[in-house]
């Protein structure tokens, strides 16, 4: 009997002290990968006139929707939106850390500004990030080739 007492206190020292040593350990804070794609597809015909909302991805580090600006029912610009923000397109080129990630995605190189509306059947968000800056790079396609749209901060 005595002999089942103590083998079972030492397990319960040895619970107690493995979790103890479990709770000390915190793992590390990862941000947000450098580079990443999220795919989405586009409005249905028909939609109603106004903002409608063509997908939608939430992780811990914000989310991100693709949204379009519907006329008439048809979609006749897509638009990104930050954490319920518009992502405001860059008149820029984007640096070359984000054409990195964009060839890294097998995407075409962003050549020149960003076009006046974006439109298609499918769209990839480009997510590229380095220290500080995020960067959101919109793609379309009409089925056979991706085409580049714009390029905004987030």
């Amino acid at each position: 009997m005595k002999a089942t007492i103590s083998v079972c206190a030492g397990l319960l020292i040895g619970i107690a002290a493995s979790a103890a040593l479990a709770a000390a350990k915190h793992p590390t804070a990862k941000g947000p990968p450098a580079c990443s794609m999220l795919s989405f597809r586009a409005v249905p015909s028909g939609a109603a006139d106004g903002e409608q909302q063509a997908g939608f991805y939430r992780s811990r580090f914000g989310t991100l929707g693709l949204h379009a600006d519907v006329k008439g029912g048809q979609p006749t610009d897509y638009f990104v939106l930050a954490d319920g923000k518009r992502v405001t397109a860059a008149s820029a080129a984007p640096p070359d850390w984000a054409m990195n990630c964009a060839a890294q995605k097998k995407m075409p190189k962003p050549e020149g500004a960003a076009t006046a509306s974006c439109t298609g059947e499918r769209f990839r968000v480009v997510l590229a990030h380095q220290g500080e800056a995020r960067l959101a790079l919109l793609y379309g396609s009409d089925g056979s080739s991706w085409h580049y749209c714009s390029t905004g901060s987030y």
